[in-house]
């Protein structure tokens, strides 16, 4: 399978799998100095455009060492790059700690993860089969 991608900016970092193949994510990063206060949110640009066969999506997602040290993470996580979108890949970050975060051009601010799309057909019913959960939502095993 193939992507094609494309720098929108003289600066910008091809991703890349940092560890190979065990890796799922590959990190995007910034191509603009920025900060960041506490609670607030930002599209901070990584310079790149996709082109995803259909069936295909990319995924943004944070980074665990961004969210553990910094509080900073991935506010519409995932976020959701479509195949038939080509422009500029943003990443909406919010920092979720109690200091100023300071993002330098050329930082690792998220991960990308490609993921396949099904779409399946959507049959309306009146009555959908019994489960053993049934409609047991949020807190149903206990907390």
């Amino acid at each position: 399978m193939t992507v094609k991608i494309k720098k929108t900016h003289p600066d910008a970092v091809i991703p890349r799998f940092a560890h190979g193949r065990g890796d799922s994510g590959m990190d995007l990063h910034s191509v603009e100095a920025t900060t960041l206060l506490p609670g607030e949110r930002k599209l901070v640009k990584t310079g790149i455009s996709l082109q995803m066969p259909e069936g295909l999506e990319g995924q943004v997602r944070p980074r665990s060492g961004n969210a553990l040290k910094r509080g900073l993470t991935v506010l519409n996580s995932p976020g959701t790059i479509d195949s038939s979108y080509t422009g500029d890949v943003g990443v909406i970050l919010v920092n979720l700690g109690d200091a100023l975060v300071t993002i330098e051009k050329g930082d690792k601010i998220a991960q990308l993860v490609f993921a396949k799309v099904e779409h399946p057909e959507l049959v309306e019913t009146d009555n959908l089969d019994d489960t053993v959960r049934g409609a047991n939502g949020f807190g149903s095993t206990g907390v």
